[in-house]
């Protein structure tokens, strides 16, 4: 009774086309001064000390140097660069915008912004190169959500934020240490590898059944050109990672170190950004990370809540009272977020959800990263379907393409995530090299 009255107040109030944040600190004050004797304090104790998070400092870090990424030219040379690798085969510039887009997801681990820089370029020279509107907007609108696998990833940021400090026990009743920042960035490469893999593969595969333009072969010393002028850029991805496995700073140190990196090469080396226009980037990175630290915010209050009624208690001994194994769990689970990305954008539904989950899914066997991982793929599939789909409306914007018209173009492409997500939930091996391999 208690779940169906939190979550019946949630949904109403997002009915009412409330924002999230606002109906999730709602619907906590709602339930917690009707229905319990919670004191006031320790509600305004816990909104102070449920962002006091070393961690979270990395959001507007990360978002402040994707802001920097995006403005200043890197795109432009890695677009040249993945051109000069790939733009002969079948589908040439295709081919191109999915490549660009997973290198521009790894040094920036923002979606929109992929979709903003890539797709900005990329689309008016396909559809000037006479390729279908519908395939160059599915393509681009699809291969821009990796920014949410490819590490530094902000999503994967906010699961290890909504799973800190939770105790919870294995199924033999050990006690299970939620997962570093760390250990998710670097669990999220090799999926990430392989999406843009499959991607690759159905535009290449599309592109040959219809003959779609191909580009003139690059020689090796156009590709070298062209490497070195995005080596800037590739180099932010050595900085994070290498930094953070190297035990040279901390995440959040890596977010700074790649915010300020990000402005030299934009502002220093590249040139394609004045200092007169920093202001105004840094006024956009502040309002997106006020934005997104106000929904943790009010998450945060929704955990509290759900922890002191002991909701995920009762949900994992209501699942193991079914008799249901992992198998069965993540099956809903996927089942769960899917349907949850109908209504709400990746943030929210992983702010809102891993708290829930996370213990259900530990008590049943499932590895925290390989969960972590599971719930970013989910959030890719959500952002390229309506009537939420951030990725769609950025597209649909550049591209000038209703929403309907856009969301029947990345069908194809949407038939594969969905396919690799049963892949990564089965498969949980393909989360867990790399950590295993470095631990």
């Amino acid at each position: 009774m208690t779940i169906a009255i939190i979550f019946a107040l949630l949904i109403t109030l997002m009915v009412t086309g409330m924002p999230i944040s606002i109906a999730l600190g709602l619907t906590v004050l709602s339930f917690l001064f009707t229905m319990t004797t919670v004191p006031v304090e320790s509600v305004a104790l816990k909104l102070f000390t449920g962002i006091e998070k070393f961690e979270i400092m990395a959001i507007p870090f990360f978002i402040l140097a994707g802001n920097f990424l995006m403005h200043g030219g890197v795109a432009k040379r890695m677009i040249r660069f993945a051109s000069s690798l790939v733009g002969h085969w079948y589908g040439g510039l295709g081919l191109t915008a999915v490549v660009s887009c997973a290198l521009f997801a790894a040094i920036t681990g923002s979606s929109v912004a992929t979709v903003v820089a890539v797709g900005s370029i990329m689309l008016p020279a396909m559809n000037k190169a006479g390729y279908p509107k519908n395939f160059s907007a599915g393509v681009i609108t699809t291969s821009g959500a990796l920014g949410i696998l490819f590490p530094p990833s902000i999503n994967l940021v906010m699961y290890a934020i909504a799973t800190a400090g939770i105790e919870v026990t294995g199924p033999n009743g050990n006690s299970i240490t939620s997962p570093s920042v760390g250990q998710l960035f670097i669990a999220g490469i090799l999926p990430g590898l392989c999406l843009s893999m499959l991607l690759g593969l159905r535009t290449w595969s599309r592109a040959k059944k219809f003959n779609y333009p191909r580009l003139d072969k690059a020689d090796w010393t156009e590709r070298w050109n062209a490497f070195k002028e995005c080596v800037w850029g590739l180099l932010l991805i050595i900085i994070v990672i290498g930094g953070i496995y190297g035990g040279f700073f901390t995440p959040t140190e890596a977010a700074a170190m790649a915010a300020v990196y990000a402005f030299v090469i934009a502002v220093f080396v590249y040139k394609d950004m004045t200092l007169a226009e920093v202001p105004k980037v840094l006024l956009n990175a502040a309002s997106m990370s006020a934005m997104l630290l106000y929904i943790i915010t009010n998450a945060v209050l929704f955990s509290f809540l759900l922890a002191s009624e002991q909701i995920p208690q009762m949900m994992a001994a209501w699942m193991s009272a079914q008799g249901w194994g992992s198998v069965g769990f993540l099956l809903m689970t996927n089942i769960l977020l899917l349907i949850a990305g109908n209504f709400m954008d990746p943030s929210a539904i992983t702010l809102i959800m891993a708290p829930i989950l996370y213990p259900v899914a530990v008590r049943l066997g499932v590895d925290p990263v390989h969960f972590g991982i599971l719930i970013a793929v989910n959030m890719e599939v959500g952002l390229c379907h309506p009537p939420v789909g951030l990725n769609l409306y950025v597209a649909s914007g550049i591209a000038k393409m209703g929403i309907t018209e856009l969301t029947i173009a990345v069908l194809p492409w949407l038939v594969v995530m969905l396919g690799f997500l049963v892949i990564v939930t089965f498969v949980p091996s393909l989360s867990l090299l790399l950590p295993n391999l470095l631990h």
